[in-house]
């Protein structure tokens, strides 16, 4: 192991892996431990430090944490619920589910025989992916959701991943699969929460597979401690004529980073993406997008807004690239940022990279403050600064919640972006 590659969180991976891997989760952890943590001199890494999370000596998953039942009582069947990491079967409720349908936890046998096969094939001698290789490595729970072709899934699935206080500072690595068939319908909820004021890391893959004319439209929101490290990684494949529709409002965490790589991989595929980054306090919010056009006639809209207050960060990259051949591709970005303090910082970079002909592509990033007359136009009717700036700011945020287009996914998402921002302002 390298000089750079050393630090007290790698050590302490390396002591979780221990011995027991074996085959390509061995030489994901070979990879990991040899590469150590990303670090800023990365250009994918280039605003995100993980400076101190690798100064950290964290502790892998305990037992389950014993959780007050009502902490997810408002959120209906059919619900799964991983606390720390573990499945709580006490607050997991699958009822509702069509016949045919599975949605289990790997330690429940929710593994996939050509997992092995697909991991076989990734680089792992990308430094910049170090987490992504711990997450091959160490993942021993997650979620996994099968929809066979053609059946339509009418309720919303709820994933629930709680980060609870319990004591220690964990190191925490989860692994969840969708996959659609032909023509399969789901909508999917993932409620990541926070219980108590822990510091815990968690590391996650998500690999989504949509095939042939299947439709997924999915809300994630995100509301976790403070204290939380969470790194994402989601891999999306989609087949001719898919749809994914997704929402990811990060609301949370001390420090959030998610990466959305998406392959429209067949003829009409159709992306949308929005999201919301709201960096109060002192929270870094950092989400990549890599979305790539590799059909004819595939399409991707995504709407992006950041709020900056008081001394957090939003970093933002927004990236597509149509592939030679993928002619009649329409791809549409928009991320506007606002600035509501000094001590607030805002990067994003929209890029747009064009290797076919005869395409509709467009990309703009802004960062600003109020409108100033929009103020004045509140002030002078009444409403005191603080009801003015919450009201305008709430406007701004609500905007990419529309391309849900689901009623009930629609209503969690409202309520949870409106609970951040109660009216005397920006909580």
């Amino acid at each position: 192991m390298s000089t750079a590659a050393t630090s007290p969180l790698v050590e302490a991976l390396d002591a979780q892996a221990g011995d027991r891997l074996s085959g390509v989760r061995a030489d994901a952890h070979r990879a990991a431990r040899g590469h150590g943590l990303p670090t800023s001199r990365q250009e994918r890494w280039k605003y995100t430090s993980l400076r101190a999370l690798g100064a950290r000596r964290l502790v892998g998953p305990g037992e389950a944490p014993a959780i007050d039942p009502g902490v997810v009582a408002e959120i209906p069947a059919p619900r799964l619920v991983i606390a720390n990491g573990r499945l709580v079967p006490a607050l997991t409720d699958l009822a509702g589910l069509p016949a045919g349908v599975r949605v289990a936890a790997r330690s429940t046998g929710g593994a996939i025989a050509d997992e092995v096969q697909r991991d076989a094939a990734r680089d792992l001698g990308r430094a910049d992916e170090a987490l992504l290789q711990w997450a091959l490595a160490l993942a021993d729970e997650g979620v996994v959701i099968d929809v066979p072709g053609g059946v339509a899934v009418e309720p919303v699935v709820h994933v629930v991943l709680l980060g609870v206080e319990d004591g220690a500072e964990r190191a925490i690595h989860l692994r969840h699969r969708v996959d659609l068939g032909r023509d399969a319908r789901l909508a999917l909820a993932v409620h990541q929460r926070g219980i108590g004021a822990h510091r815990h890391l968690a590391n996650s893959l998500v690999e989504v597979t949509l095939a042939d004319g299947a439709q997924l439209v999915e809300a994630r929101l995100q509301h976790e401690a403070d204290g939380a490290t969470l790194v994402q990684r989601t891999d999306a494949t989609l087949g001719t004529g898919a749809s994914y529709r997704r929402l990811d409002l990060e609301l949370g965490a001390g420090l959030s980073r998610h990466e959305l790589h998406v392959a429209l991989a067949g003829e009409g595929a159709a992306l949308d993406a929005h999201g919301v980054l709201l960096a109060d306090g002192r929270r870094h919010l950092d989400t990549r997008l890599g979305i790539e056009h590799r059909a004819r006639d595939t399409r991707c809209g995504l709407v992006w807004r950041g709020l900056g207050a008081q001394r957090g960060r939003v970093v933002f990259h927004g990236g597509i690239l149509i592939a030679e051949g993928a002619d009649g591709s329409d791809a549409q970005l928009a991320n506007k940022n606002l600035l509501l303090d000094d001590g607030a910082e805002i990067d994003t970079q929209p890029v747009l990279v064009i290797h076919a002909d005869d395409v509709k592509a467009a990309h703009g990033a802004t960062v600003g403050r109020l409108d100033p007359q929009a103020l004045f136009y509140l002030r002078a009717r009444g409403l005191p600064a603080d009801e003015a700036t919450a009201m305008l700011t709430a406007a701004f945020l609500r905007e990419p919640l529309a391309i849900l287009a689901h009623p009930a996914l629609e209503v969690l998402a409202t309520a949870a972006l409106e609970a951040r921002l109660p009216g005397a302002g920006v909580a």
